[in-house]
């Protein structure tokens, strides 16, 4: 098995991407893969955690809890990811474009 630091550190360096990519990128799709690489980078840090702390649990937490906690973050991700698409595709009809600099219909 892997180190869990070297693969904590993998999982910081891709958190620490899709901050970066939220931060500076204005394309609506850009910002939405961003945002799924951090959640992915969020997916690997449970999974390592549980992997880590699996013989080392004698309270409630389960030894599978990062399994099931990575589940439950994929779902709320697809369910984000679909409403986020749409979200999407319904600015893009209005303003004809993806920028997101452009959404300033509620300001003011």
């Amino acid at each position: 098995m892997l180190d869990p630091r070297l693969i904590l550190f993998f999982a910081a360096v891709l958190f620490s991407a899709g901050v970066y990519g939220v931060l500076s990128r204005r394309h609506l799709i850009m910002l939405l893969m961003s945002l799924e690489l951090m959640l992915n980078a969020i997916n690997i840090m449970l999974v390592t955690f549980s992997r880590y702390w699996a013989g080392r649990s004698a309270g409630l937490v389960g030894a599978h809890s990062g399994q099931f906690f990575t589940l439950m973050v994929m779902a709320v991700a697809a369910a984000e990811v679909g409403i986020g698409l749409a979200i999407i595709v319904a600015i893009y009809r209005r303003k004809h474009t993806a920028d997101a600099d452009a959404m300033t219909d509620l300001k003011n």
